[in-house]
């Protein structure tokens, strides 16, 4: 099949209930005459899907989330002619899949015990075995691998038999100890009655208040102990997301479905979440390592043209690496996160001039972008590294955070990849002003541009959301769900109506098509950017130290 071309028109990007608290909100609210023709195209965020952790990033399976969506929902925005963007994350999915949940049920006798990456097999010959039961691999093979936590990334599964089986696992986990029923006690371990009560009380009043397992105190009922300790080993329950073996067949049969019921939904882009983290191999990296990543691109490529997606991989890398020309050479979307840092640069420099160079850029080496300036994982501004010079990243950094932005280091390191978590409003010093500008920037550079929900009603950083959340729930700052009441009253303010003109202009305008010539001029403060075709010019004229812009058509 041909791959489906999903045009240069504005994307919207939220998640299933961002609006009135499910998908048919959302379609009710575009649906509205303030909305018309504003969209061409609706990136979904994965929690649409059955899934259980990180707001959707954990997959238990591609159907749809009974709870916020229904297949009519995904007709009606294909009625309103809306394109579809959604994700596909190849490293990993959640423990409560049904290939994970056949291992904990059969151990090795689940047809499934390849499927994730058995920790002690992949690195079998390359370390030493430990007293708990893992290998830690030698230095050697591990110098170059960048692990997202502190420690190995190391799940232990309890099988049926009572050993504990290292798996891997990049992203999160949690080790669940349930609470004990006596009577189950009484059944299995031929406990007395009120013995049972006893200790199943004591367990559990320490299991409530967060002790260790191996730090309850049974008191006069020590002598069980052993046997409790292994009942709660054996009744354990698990919450994380579990690498995939992509050496496996099985995942490869599961790759193709997953891209086959993308297809079915009328999907036209597929987002590629954390994919460079799935290829392995002992002694070399495991995020983007050389040629593990590209070859796994291509295949899935491959896939993914038979059900005509295209396919826009998801990498975070700084400028200086050139990973996102090495992906436009290879022909795919890229996308841009450059653009969020860069504008908010301008705005405090009053000066565009970093901002043209990467415009520049992308024009002469024909880059494919997506765009945007918020998103629902934050502002990428050190992506820059090598595009802007440190000391004004930096000074960047300090600045959101100043207006109340939030920068979580990766697992304690400084100067490793993070983002700094605010509204783009809030980055912006809340200024509806600069809000317009950075929108009518974004809408005339190269590429589609994709629009935050929260960035369109000029959303504010929520600090009750992330004290909800609790300990790394840092990204809900920007991700307030508002109430459909909520979204109407904004739909009447100037920030928000004017967004929405610029929308407009750029899906209707006919000189915003995929051959058109554009090209930019910037004298530090002022600077012009202008796209032609056949139909005509349009240009945009922005003057940073006046905090002004003007659009001819």
């Amino acid at each position: 099949m041909e791959a489906k071309k999903m045009g240069i028109g504005a994307m919207l990007n939220a998640y299933p209930d961002s609006v009135g608290g499910r998908l048919s909100d959302i379609v009710s609210l575009l649906k509205k005459e303030e909305l018309k023709d504003a969209f061409q195209s609706f990136y979904i965020l994965p929690s649409v899907f059955n899934t259980d952790l990180d707001r959707g990033f954990s997959l238990i399976s591609y159907d749809l989330s009974e709870t916020l969506a229904s297949p009519q929902d995904i007709a009606d925005l294909h009625d309103l002619n809306i394109d579809l963007k959604m994700d596909f994350i190849l490293n990993h999915i959640s423990v409560l899949s049904p290939q994970f949940q056949d291992i904990i049920r059969n151990g090795d006798k689940s047809p499934y015990r390849d499927f994730f990456i058995n920790w002690n097999k992949f690195w079998e010959g390359c370390g030493e075995m430990t007293e708990d039961g893992y290998i830690q691999p030698d230095q050697k093979y591990i110098k170059d691998m960048f692990f997202r936590k502190a420690g190995l990334p190391i799940l232990m599964v309890r099988f049926p038999d009572g050993t504990d089986v290292p798996y891997w696992n990049t992203f999160y986990q949690e080790v669940i100890y349930n609470q004990i029923n006596p009577l189950e006690l009484v059944r299995q371990l031929n406990m007395q009655y009120q013995t049972a009560v006893e200790i199943a009380d004591t367990v559990n009043k320490a299991l409530a208040n967060k002790v260790s397992v191996n730090d309850i105190d049974f008191g006069r009922w020590a002598e069980y102990r052993e046997q409790i300790l292994e009942y709660l080993q054996a009744n354990r329950s698990y919450l994380g997301q579990m690498d995939l073996n992509i050496k496996s067949p099985l995942v490869w049969d599961y790759y193709r479905s997953v891209l086959k019921k993308l297809s079915d939904y009328g999907v036209a882009i597929v987002r590629l979440d954390a994919f460079a983290y799935a290829p392995k191999e002992p002694g070399l990296r495991n995020f983007l390592n050389d040629p593990g990543t590209w070859d796994l691109l291509q295949k899935i490529d491959y896939i993914a043209g038979e059900y005509g997606l295209t396919l826009l991989p998801e990498i975070h890398a700084s400028y200086a690496e050139k990973i996102y020309e090495l992906l436009a050479q290879k022909g795919y979307m890229v996308y841009d996160f450059f653009l969020p840092g860069l504008l908010i640069d301008a705005f405090i420099r009053k000066n565009g001039t970093y901002l043209k160079k990467w415009v520049d850029e992308i024009i002469e080496k024909n880059i494919r972008t997506v765009n945007m300036l918020g998103c629902h994982d934050g502002i990428p501004l050190l992506d820059l590294k090598g595009l802007l010079p440190e000391e004004d990243i930096q000074n960047m950094i300090d600045i959101v955070v100043g207006r109340g932005g939030y920068v979580k280091d990766l697992h304690g390191a400084k100067n490793v990849y993070y983002q700094v978590n605010a509204t783009y409003y809030s980055a912006l010093g809340e200024s509806d002003q600069r809000m317009l500008m950075a929108r009518a920037i974004q809408l005339f550079m190269p590429g589609k541009p994709q629009v935050w929900y929260l960035d369109l009603f000029a959303g504010k950083n929520d600090y009750e959301a992330m004290r909800r959340a609790g300990v790394g729930g840092h990204k809900e700052i920007n991700r307030t769900n508002l109430t459909t009441q909520q979204a109407e009253e904004l739909l009447k303010t100037d920030v928000v109506r004017k967004q929405l003109e610029l929308l407009r202009f750029r899906n209707t305008c006919p000189v915003f098509t995929e051959d058109a010539d554009i090209s930019i001029d910037c004298n530090e403060t002022v600077m012009t950017i202008s796209w032609s075709n056949r139909h005509g010019t349009a240009t945009l004229t922005v003057d940073f130290e006046k905090e002004t812009y003007r659009i001819d058509c």
